[in-house]
């Protein structure tokens, strides 16, 4: 599998981990409570696999930037949080950054 696979893996993980965690209700409800354990288990040894080849700032960076923006994503349509203007663009600037990074940083080359 390739790096950006698991960095892929990694992020799909750790968001379902994060929105699990409402429905946890604090951990008190067990459903919800085992999937933020296994997600964010799932999500941080995948994260390790990718770090083999992908420099750790940019597979943070990444990891972060697109997991914020989908995490918005899930609570404006799931949980029908409002996402005003000011927050529809600083997700566009993360977004941004993580392009920006990835495109014409040298940091990921190694």
């Amino acid at each position: 599998m390739q790096p950006w696979s698991f960095l892929a893996l990694a992020i799909v993980s750790e968001v379902a981990a994060t929105s699990a965690l409402k429905a946890s209700d604090g951990f008190s409800r067990v459903g919800p409570s085992l999937v933020v354990v296994v997600g964010y288990a799932a999500a941080f040894y995948f994260l390790s696999l990718t770090l083999r080849t992908i420099p750790v700032g940019v597979a943070y960076a990444v990891w972060s930037g697109v997991g914020v923006a989908l995490i918005a994503l899930i609570g404006w349509l799931v949980f029908g949080q409002a996402l005003d203007t000011p927050a529809i663009i600083g997700l566009l600037l993360i977004v941004a950054g993580v392009v920006v990074l990835n495109v014409f940083s040298r940091l990921g080359t190694h």
